[in-house]
């Protein structure tokens, strides 16, 4: 089987890794990749967001399937007009992904199906705004409506923050049209989970749970980033949590998205917080997550390639989907970064220690912004290497993850040492919450 990936970060790289593994033993290709992609199979020029180069890459390269790793192209249809073609693509045709396109329609969905989430309220214009950030209480959260590449919910601690939020979003769009609408939403607490279903319709399956962490700084301080970690499963998971993320999440939405006539298919994120027992949706998304994934893959039991090839049937017809489950150990992902990030930074810098980290057991290196350059691998994002631990325990997979990204060097390189540590903190532990930096 030929299988093409549609992305060249992280998750895709890991994605790929999974895929591989199959039995069938397919053969990989990235559109348009990154050079650990090409250490699995072959990268493809061009830009996988645009269906006519998407269609002569499947022509040309005999793929039976293709799946997309980010939103954008999903939520711009890149799956129509795949299956318009009669290819095989695993993800949510346009009107599905809407869940995470429009955060206005996915609040919404939500109010009127019942499914527990933070009060909010829609504002349309940037005076509007202004006048909500003088009634509301604080915390609260403001979030852009559209797509800003996971940085469009910001946290606002007072009415002057607030008033910043909405210039910077409402009034210098910084994250374009994405801004044009926000939502003003109730500040919730407690534990944070993501929760992966793979789905088909209304059947569905369950991945491991896993926690992300967002701020660039330990201790949770600085600028809000795509994710500086993760780890998984999360350890205040337990079965009585997963059968009311079933029950009261999981199962209404795709009963209202197929109601609404948006049946879904693919992969869908809720993005979820937890307090006494009692799950919220945060919010959702149509795709994988990105550094989640590099932690729940590498954990996950099962025939990652059926299962995707199943759920990505467009009749969604048939029994249960392919089972797969949890191995029994912990990962942890954490990403080593560029200086600067999440603001703009310098690229090209010489990536050392790749190889290295990889023979270390219980390590995985799975690329995210990099590029070759004379056959060696230089930094081509802000977000660099993604280093993978694991091991039996959460404190076995960090140690062994920590001791990987200790060798993984570039100029301006730095990491979270505190990624997990919420985990450990269930388990009695204590953070550790010292900078790391290169």
């Amino acid at each position: 089987m030929n299988v093409l990936i549609i992305g060249s970060g992280g998750r895709e790289h890991a994605l790929a890794w999974g895929l591989a593994r199959s039995p069938s033993k397919p053969k990989v290709y990235g559109l348009p990749g990154n050079p650990g992609i090409a250490e699995l199979g072959a990268i493809l020029k061009g830009d996988g967001h645009d269906p006519a180069v998407v269609l002569t890459a499947v022509r040309e390269m005999g793929i039976d399937l293709v799946v997309v790793g980010p939103e954008v192209p999903l939520v711009a249809g890149l799956v129509d007009a795949l299956r318009e073609a009669g290819v095989r693509a695993f993800g949510p045709t346009a009107k599905a992904a809407a869940i995470e396109g429009s955060k206005v329609f996915s609040k919404d969905l939500m109010r009127r199906s019942g499914i527990p989430t933070a009060r909010f309220e829609v504002v349309g214009s940037a005076q509007d705004a202004r006048e909500m950030a003088r009634r509301i209480t604080y915390p609260h959260v403001l979030k852009a409506d559209g797509l800003a590449a996971g940085k469009g919910a910001l946290i606002l601690k007072d009415r002057d923050e607030a008033l910043r939020a909405i210039e910077e979003v409402m009034v210098d769009r910084t994250f374009g049209d994405a801004g044009s609408r926000v939502v003003f939403e109730e500040f919730l607490e407690g534990e944070e989970m993501s929760v992966f279903a793979v789905v088909a319709g209304e059947r569905y399956v369950l991945l491991p749970a896993s926690q992300d962490y967002k701020r660039a700084q330990d201790g949770d301080q600085g600028l809000n980033t795509g994710g500086m970690g993760a780890y998984a499963p999360v350890v205040a998971g337990d079965d009585a949590i997963e059968e009311r993320v079933r029950a009261e999440v999981i199962e209404p939405v795709l009963e209202a998205m197929a109601r609404d006539g948006r049946p879904y298919s693919g992969l869908l994120y809720a993005g979820l917080m937890v307090k006494n027992g009692r799950p919220k949706v945060v919010e959702f998304n149509c795709r994988f997550g990105d550094p989640e994934t590099q932690a729940v893959l590498p954990i996950q039991e099962g025939d990652l390639l059926e299962l995707l090839w199943e759920a990505s049937d467009p009749a969604m017809a048939g029994g249960a989907l392919p089972a797969v489950g949890h191995d029994g150990r912990c990962a942890v992902c954490i990403v080593l970064a560029s200086g600067g990030y999440p603001g703009s930074v310098k690229t090209g810098f010489p990536i050392r220690g790749i190889d290295k980290a990889r023979e270390l057991p219980g390590a995985l290196v799975f690329h995210a912004g990099t590029k070759l350059k004379d056959g060696r691998p230089v930094t081509a994002g802000g977000r660099v290497l993604n280093v993978i631990g694991m091991g039996d325990t959460l404190p076995a997979a960090l140690s062994r993850g920590y001791e990987a990204i200790s060798v993984g060097e570039f100029e301006g390189a730095f990491y979270r040492r505190d990624i997990a540590w919420r985990g450990l903190e269930a388990l009695g532990k204590g953070p550790g919450r010292s900078s790391g930096s290169k």
